[in-house]
């Protein structure tokens, strides 16, 4: 099925503790939305927050009602279980997520919207520069080359959390993953099922509130024992290849009766 020339947007911000930030990524969302399409909707994925998150949430579904919609998770499901129910939760042609930590600038959906043309499914932003302390950089660019290489992925930036996408790629990809090793699970399937990706540059700006929520070393060991079963999974195994090959004939053969 041909995607319209205009069409409609799903976009979604995981929460966790972000009480300073989400007001402000919400009404940016609202505000921006609009110079693309006129059918939109804003979601925003409480993950269990024990902060103030969720009276802000519920305010702001209370000012915009036409376009906000407040997913309320009751116990903390992860990075991974936040935005599987993200994209479950999404109902319109198009989904762009980004992190409710403020860390990347909504408006700039509109730079990947720009280049989701037709022979594109996917959009992955990239950092210009990351905007984190040395330690934090130094882990991530050990991370990025690491999980690269393990994973033969051809994507400039693998933890760039701002990405637009067709939604009927998830008519054939299936994600599984709680934790935060769901964006490499992403991209992967996303490559191996043969998904069209362009590649645009997006700022990254310092984090103002709260603290990340992987960045300590019980986190980092955590996630080197994901890394290396979702390898072991994906590049050893390959289980999902038979299971994307049957989707995508399926999702097919619907579009075509």
């Amino acid at each position: 099925m041909k995607v319209p020339s205009t069409p409609s947007l799903s976009i979604f911000f995981p929460a966790y503790n972000d009480a300073g930030t989400i007001a402000s990524l919400v009404i940016s969302a609202v505000q921006t939305a609009p110079t693309l399409t006129s059918n939109y909707e804003v979601l925003v994925i409480n993950d269990g927050s024990r902060d103030e998150t969720p009276h802000i949430l519920d305010e702001l579904a209370r000012v915009y009602p036409e376009h906000v919609r407040i997913i309320h998770h009751q116990k903390n499901r992860g990075y991974g279980g936040a935005l599987r129910s993200g994209f479950e939760h999404a109902t319109k042609d198009l989904v762009f997520y980004t992190d409710g930590d403020a860390q990347y600038d909504p408006v700039e959906m509109t730079l990947l919207w720009q280049q989701l043309t037709d022979d594109v499914d996917w959009v992955n932003g990239w950092k210009i520069a990351r905007s984190d302390p040395f330690h934090r950089i130094i882990i991530g660019r050990v991370y990025h080359h690491t999980v690269k290489l393990l994973f033969g992925l051809r994507v400039r930036d693998v933890d760039c959390d701002f990405r637009l996408m067709r939604r009927r790629i998830f008519d054939v990809v299936r994600l599984e993953k709680s934790s935060g090793v769901i964006c490499l699970e992403m991209m992967k399937k996303f490559q191996d099922a043969g998904f069209r990706v362009a590649e645009v540059p997006v700022h990254h700006y310092h984090r103002t509130y709260g603290k990340s929520q992987f960045f300590n070393f019980r986190r980092i060991f955590r996630t080197g024992i994901d890394v290396m079963k979702l390898w072991w999974a994906l590049v050893i195994r390959r289980d999902h290849l038979a299971a994307q090959r049957a989707r995508a004939a399926a999702a097919l053969q619907q579009r075509a009766s």
